[in-house]
């Protein structure tokens, strides 16, 4: 099964996706942990993408789907994963669709997701940095989760129903209190 949590930066989709993948025993994958790994590399690529992270800017969507398409390719990823950080726009999913079974958005207001941010205190997550991701997360991420709502799924031979494989989970309250809403609503269908 294919699964992929989106939420704002701070929404708990880190803690939610790795809880979830543990769960049901698939590999987890974290393109923010992917880029800061990168972004400590001596590469090119590295330089790049750590000057981007230290502006708050994202990483290109052609540089971005071709390192997932890249690490799909691993045999690991052959009966599933759970993601998180893949697709952010429309134009990704068009450079590469991992073709998800399931999605859940996280949803937690930005009050929220300031506090967390704030309490959590990473050397990228000054007041200025912070305001930016979200602002520029709310304008791509709408229309990601209208793809994903609309997309339709296989299902009874040739018939192509609506399956409705993005849901929306309220990710307030404890981590224990979300992992729980996104099991039940996995087992739901």
């Amino acid at each position: 099964m294919k699964i992929f949590i989106i939420g704002a930066q701070g929404s708990g989709k880190s803690t939610q996706s790795k809880l979830l993948a543990e769960y049901l025993n698939l590999p987890f994958i974290e393109t923010g942990e992917i880029f800061r790994n990168l972004s400590k590399d001596d590469s090119g690529l590295g330089k790049k993408v750590k000057a981007l992270l230290q502006a708050g800017e994202l990483v290109p969507d052609d540089i971005t789907s071709e390192i997932v398409q890249e690490k799909l390719k691993n045999p690991e990823y052959g009966k599933g994963f759970v993601m998180n950080g893949y697709p952010r726009n429309l134009n990704q999913i068009k450079l590469f669709d991992p073709g998800f079974d399931r999605v859940f958005y996280l949803d937690v207001s930005d009050d929220e997701v300031l506090n967390r941010l704030f309490k959590r205190a990473r050397e990228d997550d000054t007041k200025k940095l912070i305001e930016k991701r979200l602002s520029d997360y709310h304008k791509l991420t709408q229309v990601v989760l209208d793809y994903y709502k609309q997309s339709l799924k296989f299902s009874h031979g040739s018939n192509y129903r609506n399956l409705g494989i993005l849901e929306t989970i309220d990710g307030s309250g404890s981590v224990e209190e979300v992992q729980q809403r996104l099991r039940k609503a996995l087992t739901a269908k």
